[in-house]
């Protein structure tokens, strides 16, 4: 059902596609859109180890909650900082790209998700205890359940 990589010599492991996204901040999240154009968006993510999936937080309204409830079918792809190549113009890196389904969480793991995913960003334990408190209430977050991940080095020449 889903596509190799054509260029498969510059395919990544496993491993590797789940340090990038462990590492990464932000990603694109794509949903089946309005009249079923794409929509994508830049999303900051937490990949929690311990399930295997990737989480991500929000409103409670708007174009992307919409999608979500007509069709949890998504695509996610992060990239890495360039990387230097000795004696060259241009840069590589590696990106990631998953497929899977985005379900709701409860209330309890969305907190849990949000303080994760604030500690990429900041280890300000009261300004992220703040941002809960007000946020909280009026936050959702889903789980993607990776059902094909792939990554490759790409080489921007």
């Amino acid at each position: 059902m889903f596509r190799e990589l054509v260029r498969f010599k510059q395919a990544l492991s496993k491993e590797e596609c789940v340090e990038i996204l462990k590492e990464t901040k932000r990603g694109v999240l794509c949903v089946n859109g309005d009249e079923g154009y794409p929509y994508g968006m830049p999303i900051n993510h937490y990949y929690r180890e311990c399930d295997g999936k990737i989480y991500f937080h929000g409103g409670m309204q708007g174009h992307k909650i919409d999608a979500l409830k007509k069709d949890d079918k998504v695509s996610f792809c992060v990239y890495s900082d360039p990387i230097d190549v000795e004696n060259a113009w241009y840069k590589d890196f590696k990106s990631v790209i998953i497929f899977g389904r985005a379900k709701p969480v409860d209330h309890e793991t969305m907190l849990e998700i949000s303080r994760e995913l604030s500690y990429k960003f900041t280890d300000d334990e009261k300004y992220i205890e703040k941002e809960l408190r007000t946020s909280g209430p009026r936050t959702l977050a889903f789980a993607i359940e990776i059902e094909h991940i792939s990554g490759k080095l790409v080489h921007e020449r």
